[in-house]
């Protein structure tokens, strides 16, 4: 019950809803399913709430797991006491937990633990007592043994100040106090480091001078930099780990040290009346020890973990923003696309995409340097366009894509029909077109050809095609190989399936890739989904998905909703109606005298006045019932439509065509934690700053726009021979 009341105060929700997600996840229902299947229960959880609320479970289920395993290690040597069970029980997080096991966790060989084998414990007891009148060496000396190596006075002192080093160190409370101040009042610190040469060098051409130099170059703004550890913004730390990794910078957190060990000193000395001089002086010293050799390495570890871990979810929630608005930007529908690969010496590569993105015709021409035969290529480009019936071009924004751009409005000027361009940003093209997919999808291509029939069909549909790439490479992060793989990898793949199954697939079109993010399909399955319907031919209704190998009752019930069928024998299968609502539609539309078609769902939709008292009539809920009038009222509908268009263009400008002042519309293609990048069509795209967004102050570039989104700029200022270009999104 703890769980769950921690969830529903984390989420703000009630804690029966996160009861009710917690079973329907445990019973295996998918996110995506729970979040548009099950809004009765769940009382209408997101699929963002369902996810953290799943990553929040899966946190405090290992966390009440490391408690037991706790707990047991020290019932199990007799010193659980019945307050430290408390304490661990009420933990809130596995820092709290570690800090509490530690003096029971089993240690290597210690100097403290060699010191206690030498019976040096009650000279530490000694010291610490603090009694008036002591005699610390007088004392130490009764410690002497030559047969346990305790030699002399100052040896069992050493040996004792060790014990009580680790007996601070070891102090839950202790270290909770110093790891709150340090957040509060230290300072990461960077400072230039010399680079030695690496063995990876010996196989990079990082090994040159003018590449060292150039990445140098990259850190410099943290040769001498110091910023608060409550301050410091993520995509700094992130940059500040890369630049220590490459062995660039020297990183350390500088903690208020001198307020840290007077308070170690009070707490250690706390109770003592009187307390001797002499043996202060040994506390004092075993509590600097303690701390620079035991406290604060394992406390700048952690708050530098803390701050990398808090600085790449940071990026990923970013990445995931991006990837998710990149996803779903809006389909060029219904349009022929010729897709360009540009290249300078293995030529530029073009291929041909019907409306439904099947491949027509591909070619290779070589309008570029080194070759430069212009007049051949455009000969070329003119008997596709004009066989073809081209409507668009889908420029690649890779190498020589400025020069083909050039090439591309000069022969558009000569056209007599409507002919426009768009540059797409080719990321992953390359990783796609060598792939195994790639090789299955079109065998005869080499992976030139493949890359521009990707990138013609990325435009047409950029989800179904961006699902072929592995997300990390589609170029919408920042600091994605800097950071842990496998929880980006798993919000990311969270983003293309909420993305996936949001839209919906055509059951009889979609390939493995997209059927493999459906709900309750794996790719196993997905692939049989496609043997089957190249054996058997197109699926005639959804109930026919049980015939396929390993797609059983409860994986049916799970991604049905979420595939199409047009043309088939139930209408209904045709929307995202789920199959278990049908009934309740069929009687539905019996009520109203209405037969089951796409004409009459719509006049349906619009019939409905009352929906909470009609879903009561009908059995089901309202949250239900809403959805399946709004599926009715537009069946088949695409949420992408309602996303910005892609900006077509037939015109192309140069970066010395740019002038500060001069106003251009722009599509935003990345964003970062400082800003956002804008391609305003002169292939360089443009930054606009986090502080040029918006008149109000912002925390981040999220709160005003979106990959994709459309937005109009202000040039501000242009570096041709650094290829920046400074925009701003707010009137003068």
């Amino acid at each position: 019950m703890q769980i769950i009341e921690t969830i529903a105060g984390k989420l703000g929700v009630k804690n029966w809803q996160v009861e009710a997600a917690v079973k329907l996840i445990d019973e295996g229902n998918t996110i995506p399913f729970i979040a548009r299947y099950r809004k009765e229960a769940t009382g209408t959880l997101t699929d963002e709430q369902l996810r953290e609320l799943g990553e929040s479970l899966a946190y405090l289920r290992s966390l009440e797991e490391r408690k037991s395993k706790v707990m047991e290690s020290i019932e199990a040597q007799g010193k659980l006491t019945k307050e430290l069970k408390s304490s661990i029980e009420a933990a809130q997080t596995l820092v709290e937990v570690e800090d509490l096991y530690l003096p029971y966790r089993p240690k290597r060989r210690t100097r403290a633990g060699i010191a206690k084998e030498k019976g040096l414990q009650g000279l530490a007891d000694y010291i610490l007592a603090l009694k008036p009148g002591s005699d610390v060496r007088g004392e130490a000396a009764r410690y002497v043994n030559e047969e346990k190596e305790v030699k002399d006075a100052d040896e069992a002192i050493a040996g004792a100040m060790d014990i009580i080093a680790e007996q601070i160190s070891d102090e839950a409370r202790f270290r909770a106090w110093i790891r709150e101040k340090t957040q509060a009042r230290g300072t990461v610190v960077t400072a230039e480091k010399v680079r030695k040469k690496t063995k990876d060098d010996a196989e990079t051409d990082e090994k040159t001078p003018a590449k060292l130099k150039e990445r140098r170059g990259v850190y410099e703004m943290y040769f001498e930099y110091e910023e608060a550890v409550r301050r410091i913004p993520g995509h700094r730390v992130l940059a500040i780990n890369r630049g220590e990794k490459e062995g660039f910078l020297s990183v350390k957190i500088a903690a208020p040290e001198d307020d840290i060990l007077f308070y170690l000193e009070r707490q250690v000395t706390r109770g003592a009346k009187n307390p001797d001089p002499d043996a202060f002086s040994y506390i004092k010293a075993a509590v600097k020890d303690s701390y620079d050799r035991l406290i604060a390495p394992a406390i700048e570890r952690e708050i530098r973990n803390q701050l990398t871990e808090d600085a790449e979810d940071g990026a990923i929630r970013v990445f995931a923003s991006n990837l998710e608005q990149l996803l779903m930007q809006q389909p060029i529908a219904g349009k022929v696309v010729l897709g360009w690969d540009p290249a300078f010496r293995t030529g530029c590569k073009l291929a041909v995409a019907d409306p439904t993105g099947r491949i027509l015709d591909t070619k290779v021409i070589y309008p570029t340097a080194p070759q430069n035969k212009v007049r051949e290529a455009r000969q070329e480009l003119q008997k596709l366009v004009s066989k073809y019936n081209v409507s668009v071009i889908s420029v690649g924004n890779g190498t020589a894509s400025r020069e083909s751009e050039q090439v591309i409005i000069e022969f558009i000027k000569e056209q007599k029909k409507p002919l426009q361009y768009v540059i797409v940003n080719e990321a992953g093209a390359s990783v796609y077109s060598a792939s195994k997919l790639a090789t299955e999808e079109f065998p005869q291509f080499d992976v030139g050809q493949r890359s521009a029939a990707s990138i013609a069909r990325r435009l047409q549909d950029p989800l179904a095609e961006l699902v072929k790439i592995d997300p990390k490479a589609i170029g919408v992060g920042q600091y994605q190989h800097d950071m842990n793989q496998k929880k980006l990898d798993s919000a990311l793949t969270g983003v293309v399936e909420k993305c996936v199954n949001r839209v919906g697939v055509d059951l009889n079109t979609a390939s493995f890739s997209l059927l493999s993010y459906i709900s309750g399909i794996s790719k196993t399955v997905a692939k049989n989904i496609v043997s089957y319907r190249e054996e058997n031919g197109a699926f005639r209704n959804r109930k026919e998905l049980l015939k396929v190998a390993g797609l059983g009752p409860k994986a049916f019930q799970q991604c049905a909703g979420f595939l199409r069928i047009r043309g088939g024998s139930q209408p209904l299968d045709e929307t995202s109606v789920h199959p278990e609502s049908y009934q309740a539609v069929e009687e539905l539309m019996k009520s109203m005298g209405l037969s089951m078609n796409r004409e009459s769902f719509k006049a349906a939709a619009r019939m409905v006045k009352d929906p909470a008292k009609k879903a009561e009539e009908l059995g089901i809920g309202e949250p239900t019932l809403r959805d399946i009038l709004q599926e009715l009222e537009k069946p088949a509908r695409d949420p992408r439509e309602e996303m910005p268009a892609p900006v077509l263009r037939s015109d192309v400008l140069s970066m010395e065509d740019l002038k500060p002042g001069l106003k251009l519309k722009g599509t935003v293609r990345n964003i970062v934690d400082f800003g956002a990048f804008v391609d305003i069509g002169v292939h360089q795209d443009g930054l606009v700053h986090i502080s040029k967004m918006s008149r109000k102050y912002i925390k981040h570039p999220l709160e005003v726009v979106r990959v994709g989104d459309v937005v109009e700029v202000t040039v501000l200022g242009v570096d041709a021979a650094k290829k920046r270009i400074s925009l701003s999104m707010v009137e003068d």
